[in-house]
């Protein structure tokens, strides 16, 4: 079977014929925004904060991508201390996911670190697409136009664009490699984050949305 760079949601859900593309429709979303809406560029965002500083809080787990598969955050920085927070944990996540694909491990420790509830699950079955079918991930990937938020209820949301028009996965068996056509290359992540006592946002919940993105 093979599968896009990503349709790199990393929420699928059990349906089989979401499982051919790993991603999860965020149709019937209340929060889901129009086109772009939700994913613009944060108007508070700021270059003056460290997008590698980690933020205080528990020990982090080291996340390392092969040369072969590289991931650049555009505009990832934000003013406030508190969003950059959520930047940061959200931003690990998703690196998280791809090295688990890469090091074939659905239970990759750093993954199962930022994930919980359904974004565990799905997340977990979304890996298992690509490591049970000997694919991993190669080439570039682009992540930009964050925007986090904070809710009354204190959990988080994570907007976030992937293009993954210079990615590819690699049969490791055959050697084959299957790139991700042009006009599916752009993907919208919504995510939902949860604070633990220990000061780390774990993600809790994403969908995704082909085209969503500009």
């Amino acid at each position: 079977m093979n599968r896009r760079f990503l349709s790199v949601a990393v929420a699928i859900t059990a349906s089989s014929a979401l499982l051919l593309t790993g991603c999860s429709s965020g149709d019937g979303d209340d929060d889901a925004p129009d086109k772009i809406k939700g994913a613009e560029p944060d108007k508070g965002a700021s270059t003056s904060a460290d997008p590698s500083a980690k933020p205080d809080g528990g020990k982090r787990p080291d996340i390392t991508l092969p040369k072969s598969f590289q991931v650049t955050f555009g505009g990832w920085t934000n003013s406030d201390p508190k969003l950059q927070a959520i930047l940061n944990d959200g931003k690990e996540r998703l690196r998280a996911s791809y090295a688990a694909i890469n090091n074939k491990d659905p239970q990759d420790d750093a993954f199962t670190f930022y994930s919980e509830s359904d974004a565990l699950r799905t997340g977990t079955e979304w890996i298992k697409g690509f490591t049970d079918n000997n694919l991993v991930l190669i080439g570039k990937g682009r992540v930009f136009q964050p925007q986090p938020r904070i809710s009354p209820d204190g959990s988080g949301t994570l907007f976030y664009c992937v293009d993954e028009g210079k990615g590819s996965t690699k049969d490791t068996k055959t050697g084959k490699v299957t790139a991700t056509p042009a006009d599916d290359a752009l993907v919208l992540y919504r995510t939902k984050l949860r604070k633990t006592k220990d000061g780390v946002w774990k993600t809790t919940m994403v969908q995704t949305e082909r085209g969503a993105c500009k």
